[in-house]
């Protein structure tokens, strides 16, 4: 299972200042509408799962059912794709992995901490990277950021967060080069990640790499069926 280093997205870390995001930090995917963040943002958790590592996927927008869904999608593409007969490693993702779904306007950082708690508490599951999907950063204040922030600090977690990309004016392009909706939160996240599709393929390329001022061009063509890095 780890021959999924080779093929996952998040090589586009692999040069950059920490190689990952780091416990305690946020991430954002960036995208446009359909581009595939919620598949993207599966990879990234998937990285994780194969080197052994807890997940918790919490989503705003999907059942349990449908990202378990999504998982198995991604499992089987890589094993197709590595000529692999499926093996215990499913098992394995099974077991790391746990899925909590906010829907019909159900979510709150508290609600969020209380379930955390009972995870650890409870069942002595820790997880080390939270995939929270589907929050609308349009309508979502900087407060909202600050407490995942401090979540983050307190469970000692990485947390992975996809933002809806929108159309800039020129003046907010020349501000900034972290696209809208998240060039006002660029002291919040640690790592931003800009998902893009063009006649030439779709490619993830890093945009912010922690403190660093300057970012050199960093990006991963991926397969637009299955998403797995193909350069």
């Amino acid at each position: 299972m780890r021959e999924f280093s080779k093929v996952s997205p998040l090589k586009v870390l692999e040069r950059s200042t920490r190689r990952e995001l780091g416990k305690g930090n946020l991430g954002v995917l960036i995208a446009g509408a359909g581009l595939g963040k919620t598949s993207c943002l599966i990879h990234i958790a998937f990285d994780r799962l194969v080197r052994g590592e807890k997940i918790v996927h919490v989503s705003l927008k999907d059942s349990p059912e449908k990202i378990a869904s999504y998982y198995e999608l991604i499992f089987n593409d890589f094993m197709e794709a590595q000529q692999k007969e499926q093996d215990g490693g499913r098992n394995l993702l099974e077991r790391n992995r746990i899925i909590l779904a906010y829907l019909k306007e159900s979510f709150d950082l508290e609600r969020l901490r209380g379930n955390l708690e009972n995870l650890c508490k409870g069942i002595d599951f820790r997880p080390d990277i939270l995939i929270v999907d589907g929050v609308d950063f349009a309508d979502a204040g900087r407060d909202l950021f600050e407490g995942f922030k401090e979540l983050a600090e307190a469970f000692q977690v990485e947390i992975w967060l996809s933002a809806l990309s929108k159309e800039q004016s020129a003046a907010q392009a020349g501000e900034s080069a972290i696209p809208h909706p998240c060039g006002e939160l660029i002291d919040l996240f640690s790592v931003i990640l800009q998902l893009t599709s063009s006649h030439e393929g779709v490619f993830l390329r890093l945009l912010r790499d922690h403190e660093r001022d300057s970012v050199s061009d960093r990006v991963v063509r991926l397969d637009p069926n299955t998403f797995l890095a193909i350069d």
